[in-house]
């Protein structure tokens, strides 16, 4: 799949954000290894905390499809549907992306025209990592 393809399942996605508080739409399309896409938009609640992102979505998606394998990630969002400025993924996001993820992974930021890439790494250069037994 094209880095292209992928932001514009991501740019899809976000058509069925759940938004009516910020208005601020998002979607993100992660890529598996074995090919498979899923998909993800922001879903927000009217107390914000229990609020989810696109890219949570999607990765607990795969997860709970029993795939840990991941190849990038696409993301795409913007306010009232303008999809013309880059939304890079919020801190615990990269943390969650982060779990799943080395850091050459790859992070397309879509916006209207084109994308930038990221490595995660470059997006979370620290990231906690559980120390126990």
């Amino acid at each position: 799949m094209t880095d292209k393809e992928l932001c514009r399942m991501a740019e899809s996605a976000a058509e069925a954000a759940y938004n009516p508080y910020s208005r601020f739409a998002v979607g993100a399309a992660l890529l598996c290894s074995d090919g498979s896409v899923y998909t993800g938009c922001n879903i927000e609640n009217a107390s914000f905390t229990p609020t989810v992102c696109a890219e949570r979505v999607a990765v607990f998606k795969a997860v709970s499809d029993g795939k840990r394998d991941f190849v990038k990630i696409a993301i795409a969002g913007g306010k009232n549907g303008r999809l013309d400025g880059i939304c890079p993924p919020c801190g615990v996001c990269r943390q969650v992306l982060s779990e799943f993820c080395k850091c050459d992974f790859k992070v397309l930021l879509a916006f209207c025209g084109g994308h930038k890439i990221y490595t995660l790494g470059e997006l979370l250069p620290v990231s906690f990592e559980f120390a126990g037994e």
